[in-house]
Order: structure tokens, then C-alpha cells, then sequence
């Protein structure tokens, strides 16, 4: 990214899906390097913009790449004295707001440029997730595919060699122009069998030939069953490929939002079981979020 402005930051990354720490500087009194208000972004691998520099902003670096770190979704507040603390010779004093913002969980590998991959991708690139495009085509991607930045394309001869690029837990939707092609990534996938979803899009007696052949290479037929296909959500039918795009992007969107209210059950029960008390499974979980009140108020008012 060349941009050096943390408002173009933010946005960018966040269109990106990556992890960044938003850094404010919420309060000051005395002499301090910037007024309340400063702002900048410290992600991974790079620092948008400045609140004044020095031990001040070393610090906040500091602490951000340990948010990052974690990468969960949560805000904290930090005063600083920048001269009995940090050795500034402005000596005021800077309460300073972290918001961490988490990476996109959602990854997602598109196998196939042709008429359905092209109108999903749109739909795709407005969604909270990373999505890697391949196919063997070069002239098959549109000139503009920079204007999604959570899109990266791919170009290569042996798509199925990508599927071990991508993370656990990822998302896979197989549409190439090529029938062997097809059923070489969807058995790759297969044999990973760490995939949240695998959607193939074929008709019938594709379909069928698929599954004879995946039991002629040995491929685990409880990882079979778990496969979209046909691909997309029944309740959203049509033949067009923008019908398939919404059925197909519906039935990811149905996919990834179920699994996150899972994951909140989860944490709830474990922080039930935490408290070590018979009441425990009773107990209903805080409300609370972000920062408490008293906190703020507390280092807000600290000298």
C-alpha cells in the first residue's frame, strides 16, 4: 500500500480483510506532540501516519503489534505521562485509544473466470472475507479486477497445486471450464478435509461420475457427503449466472454467519465453565463490551 493517510489506511485494509490497530489520541493536557484527535493505523507489516513520534508513539507501536498479535476485535485505553514515564521533554500527558480490528475470517479460493466466477466475484468482493481467484486463463479476468481489493488473482496451469495455499477451515468453490480440471482441485480438497466449505458446480451425471471416481481413488466418502453439490442454496433457483452467483454467495453467507454463532455458543459455555461454580451453566453472559465506564472515566481524569 502507498498511501500514508490513516482514514485510506483503514479503509483499505479493511476492504483487505487484514487485521490493523485504529490508535487515537482521545485526551491531552500540557505540552504534548499532537492535539487530541491524532490518529494512526499500525498494522502487520506497516504504520499510517503519526501522533507526534518519540517514546510516545514507540510505546504505542509497542502495544499494538501485541493486539495484532492476538488479532481479536476489542479496544483498550492507555494514559501516558510523556516526562515522568517516557523521558519526553514536553512532559504533558496523552490518553491514548487502541481499536483492534480483527482479519477477516473468511477465505475463500474461486476456481474458474468463466460467466458464473465473474458475476460472483462482485457480489464476493462486497463481503466481509479474502477471495483468491484462479484459472488458467489470463484473458479470462477482467481488466478491472483491482477495483476489489479483498480479490487476488491467480494464473496458473495446475490450479489444483493452489488448493494447499490456503489456510484451515477455508472455503472452496470449484467452476472451471474443464471437467478433469474440476474434479482434480475438488479431490485435492478432498484429501485436505480441513475445509469449512467445498461447493462444485455440475449437473447430474457429473455428479454422479464424480463420486465413482472418488471412490476409485480412495477418497474419504465422509468428506464427499460434506460437498455442495449441486451448488448453492435450494431455496434461490435459476440458470443464469448471476441467479447462480446470488445462490451461490447466499449459500456462503448462510455457511460462515451459522459457524460464527456457533463460535459465540462456544465462548459463552467456556466462560461458564471458567467461573468453577455449580451455577455456573445459569449464569447469563456479560453485556458488557469495549471499554467500562469507570475505567474511562479513571484515566481520562489521571494526571
Amino acid at each position: 500500500m502507498m498511501m500514508t493517510n490513516w482514514s485510506s489506511a483503514a479503509n483499505q485494509l479493511s476492504k483487505q480483510g487484514s487485521v490493523y490497530v485504529l490508535v487515537t489520541l482521545v485526551g491531552v493536557s500540557g505540552s504534548t506532540p499532537r492535539n487530541s484527535g491524532t490518529k494512526m493505523v499500525i498494522s502487520q507489516a506497516d504504520i499510517f501516519d503519526t501522533i507526534g513520534g518519540g517514546h510516545l508513539e514507540h510505546k504505542t507501536i509497542k502495544h499494538a503489534r501485541t493486539m495484532l498479535a492476538v488479532g481479536k476485535n476489542c479496544q483498550h485505553l492507555e494514559h501516558f505521562q510523556l516526562g515522568s514515564n517516557l523521558g519526553q521533554c514536553c512532559g504533558g500527558n496523552a490518553s491514548v485509544l487502541f481499536e483492534c480490528f480483527a482479519a477477516v475470517g473468511v477465505n475463500i479460493m474461486l476456481f474458474g473466470a468463466g460467466h458464473v466466477g465473474k458475476a460472483l466475484i462482485p457480489i464476493l468482493a462486497q463481503l466481509p472475507c479474502h477471495v483468491t481467484w484462479v484459472d488458467s486463463r489470463e484473458e479470462q479476468f477482467p481488466a478491472n479486477i483491482e477495483m476489489y481489493p479483498n480479490v487476488t488473482k491467480v494464473v496458473t496451469e495446475e490450479p489444483e497445486f493452489e488448493v494447499g495455499s490456503m489456510p484451515e477451515h477455508s472455503y472452496f468453490v470449484v467452476m472451471t471450464h474443464n471437467h478433469q480440471m474440476d474434479f482434480e482441485i475438488s479431490q485435492a480438497i478432498l484429501k485436505r478435509a480441513d475445509f469449512s466449505y467445498l461447493g462444485l458446480i455440475a449437473s447430474d451425471t457429473k455428479w454422479r461420475r464424480f463420486k465413482q471416481r472418488y471412490k476409485h481413488r480412495d477418497v474419504d466418502q465422509n468428506q464427499v457427503a460434506r460437498m455442495s453439490c449441486p451448488i448453492g442454496l435450494e431455496q434461490v433457483g435459476g440458470k443464469l449466472p448471476i441467479e447462480v452467483a446470488v445462490s451461490v454467495s447466499a449459500e456462503i453467507i448462510n455457511k460462515y454467519q451459522a459457524e460464527e454463532q456457533n463460535r459465540q455458543v462456544e465462548q459463552v459455555l467456556e466462560q461458564r465453565l471458567d467461573t468453577g461454580s455449580p451455577a455456573a451453566p445459569r449464569a447469563r453472559p456479560s453485556s458488557q463490551q469495549g471499554i467500562n465506564w469507570k475505567e474511562l472515566k479513571q484515566l481520562l481524569n489521571a494526571d
